[in-house]
């Protein structure tokens, strides 16, 4: 087998694990529910923590980066999410997944919100196109502020 299609494997296998562990997530919490128990106020996050805590919270700064901001604050409005679980190993296969289907287009970059490395990213991801001067400066920054902190750190992305 080759190292590509090896490599194409063992991305589909982790796509597959996470959604088997959030389905497993969300089964737990609406099984304990049934079972007369209390609906929870925070929802268990399988990389730790729960959806309702962060453990960092960045002001992105749209001054810079005025298209990327401006897809993060439709992303968010639209319903995704505005926390990043950090997961670097997700990242490829949550790229996939994002822009399966999403033609590329001559002079532009493909975003995505949620991004690619994290939890919350993958399918169903917010796609925009936006120019790549904006779009590769914005995820520079952000791996910047990003990059002590280690998987599964949740990051609030506040965008003015």
């Amino acid at each position: 087998m080759s190292k590509r299609r090896t490599r194409r494997k063992r991305k589909g296998k982790q796509g597959f694990k996470k959604q088997v562990l959030t389905l497993v997530a969300m089964l737990l919490v609406a099984l304990y529910a049934w079972a007369g128990g209390e609906w929870p106020e925070e929802i268990p996050n399988p990389f730790g923590g729960t959806n309702n805590s962060v453990d960092h919270t960045i002001t992105f700064p749209s001054e810079r980066y005025p298209e990327t901001a401006k897809h993060i604050k439709a992303a968010i409005k639209a319903g995704h999410s505005d926390v990043c679980t950090i997961d670097r190993n997700g990242a490829e296969g949550n790229r996939d997944l994002s822009l399966k289907g999403v033609p590329v287009k001559k002079g532009k970059d493909r975003d995505e919100w949620p991004m690619a490395m994290c939890a919350e990213g993958g399918t169903g991801a917010d796609i925009q196109y936006i120019t790549p001067k904006d779009n590769r400066g914005a995820g520079s920054w952000v791996g910047n502020q990003l990059s002590t902190y280690p998987d599964g750190t949740r990051v609030k992305f506040v965008v003015k």
